[in-house]
């Protein structure tokens, strides 16, 4: 890929203090990774390898202790109009209707006229799929439908990084299929660069142009892969034989940080 790095982590390091046990935990260690302009990236790794805490870093919601985060040429300091973040829950605003949802966020960064701010909540709630939806409130929706409406109220800032936690993991199977494919469309349709953090491997393969593997203890980039499949990709691609070795691949790095980091554990 020949497009410019728009997100850039340096030597990340985050450091907890446990008071029970009266010690630092480093949940992640000397991070460096970049991510291109437009370029959909997850990473995966096991439970406590610091994802989450890379995302939120990224989003400016916590501080690093060392190192830093450069997206396009200025250092971050905290959350800004640049980045958007799509967590595991909706968090839809019950009394507000579908339509009033996608405009809240441009709401509090009074960033466009009443006018454009509905504009764009229009054009974003139809290109999520959910056009005929707009006067619905949140009790009327499915968690797939709120979960659209959630990314639709994302893009619709303008925010030129989207940044994603975990966004399908509390819908069912059948229906966090049918969102992969869904996401994939409408980020080809919006030019967003993504950071998506999953546990579901396959996902990642599926969604990813590349994917990045993190260890544990502490948190650490173990691996990073580049994902080889042209899109638009069908869900049919799972079954592809080559697409199996790659998700069987990641598995056997991840098992492997577990157990590593169950046996230094237990001595």
């Amino acid at each position: 890929m020949d497009a410019a790095i728009k997100v850039r982590a340096q030597h990340v390091t985050k450091r907890y203090w446990i008071e029970r046990d009266r010690r630092f935990v480093t949940a992640l260690h000397d991070i460096n990774l970049s991510i291109r302009a437009n370029e959909f990236v997850c990473i995966v790794g096991p439970s406590g390898c610091g994802k989450t805490t890379l995302l939120n870093i990224v989003a400016g919601l916590i501080a690093m202790d060392d190192g830093q985060v450069v997206i396009d040429d200025h250092c971050i300091d905290g959350p800004g109009p640049d980045r958007a973040v799509v967590f595991q829950s909706s968090n839809l605003l019950p009394w507000r209707s579908v339509l009033q949802n996608v405009v809240y966020g441009m709401e509090l960064q009074k960033r466009f006229s009443a006018r454009e701010r509905r504009e764009r909540a229009l054009y974003f709630t139809r290109l999520v799929g959910l056009a005929g939806s707009e006067n619905k409130y949140p009790s009327e929706l499915s968690g797939g439908m709120q979960q659209r409406v959630n990314l639709a109220r994302a893009l619709a800032t303008d925010a030129d990084v989207l940044l994603m936690d975990e966004p399908f993991a509390a819908l069912d199977a059948q229906t966090r299929e049918f969102m992969q494919a869904e996401l994939l469309r409408i980020w080809s349709a919006a030019n967003k660069t993504v950071l998506f953090i999953t546990h579901q491997i396959d996902e990642a393969v599926f969604l990813a142009d590349r994917v990045f593997v993190f260890g544990i203890d502490p948190g650490r980039l173990r691996d990073q892969l580049v994902i080889p499949f042209d899109r638009p990709r069908p869900l049919s691609l799972k079954r592809d034989p080559a697409f199996v070795r790659i998700t069987d691949g990641i598995w056997t790095t991840i098992m492997e940080e577990t157990n590593r980091s169950s046996l230094d554990g237990a001595t």
